[in-house]
């Protein structure tokens, strides 16, 4: 699987607010608001961090498990969140480590600042008082880089969170160029962009994938894009850029 360059994040710096960037050991986030917040930011990223690691060290097959798992009610709040959403969507925990940190330091920011985006590897967190467009990549894909979802404020705080089989450093065991699913809760919708992109192997899966994001619950919808086929199930506005 290739690495890509992070290009993707000219494609929705949010017009109006101030961007920076917050990077602190494996997470690399690109942040809008209101205002620089990057310490703040920074803040609550170590303290989510050292919340995951710490629980790691006393559950190792937290970090390495491809099946749901349970964990404790006295664990941490990010750890829970984690496990839920793999719990919804089947699978591993940490297949929602990035929507999940994304969307916790984007409420952390919101006590400072009315939007706030968060952008964790291709996972959104958004809060925004205008509408946004959000470019979808899709590596080789005709559709990559052409169109985009269109995100209203009444929909907002919303995630947006993209899995791919042949871009990217997240594991998938599928071959989707692109799968976006789109939640209320950032978590799942990371979780689910992976276990949906695990059912589609080939442009003449595509079906697949539909009927698996039919089956997870707390989805708006979701956006498939193998080759030259593209599908949508949901609430998903398009538009061509």
């Amino acid at each position: 699987m290739n690495y890509e360059p992070r290009f993707y994040r000219r494609r929705h710096l949010a017009k109006g607010l101030v961007s920076f960037e917050v990077v602190y050991k494996q997470t690399d986030l690109w942040i809008a608001a209101r205002l620089n917040l990057s310490k703040r930011a920074m803040k609550k990223v170590v303290e989510l961090r050292e919340e995951i690691e710490d629980f790691i060290k006393s559950f190792p097959l937290f970090a390495s498990s491809f099946s749901p798992l349970r964990v404790s009610k006295t664990a941490p709040f990010i750890v829970r969140k984690m496990a839920e959403a793999g719990k919804i969507a089947g699978v591993g925990p940490m297949a929602a480590v990035a929507g999940a940190i994304a969307e916790e330091v984007g409420r952390e920011l919101l006590h400072y600042s009315p939007e706030v985006i968060v952008e964790n590897g291709g996972d959104l967190f958004l809060k925004t008082d205008k509408e946004r467009l959000v470019a979808v990549f899709a590596g080789d894909s005709p559709f990559s880089n052409r169109i985009a979802i269109k995100i209203k404020p009444e929909e907002t705080p919303l995630g947006v969170c993209t899995s791919s089989g042949k871009i990217g450093h997240s594991l998938s065991f599928g071959k989707a160029d692109a799968v976006v699913a789109i939640s209320p809760d950032t978590a799942l919708a990371d979780a689910a962009a992976t276990a949906i992109g695990n059912w589609v192997s080939s442009s003449e899966e595509i079906e697949k994938g539909l009927e698996k994001a039919r089956q997870i619950s707390g989805l708006n919808g979701v956006l498939l894009i193998a080759g030259e086929k593209m599908a949508v199930w949901g609430r998903i506005e398009l538009v061509d850029i």
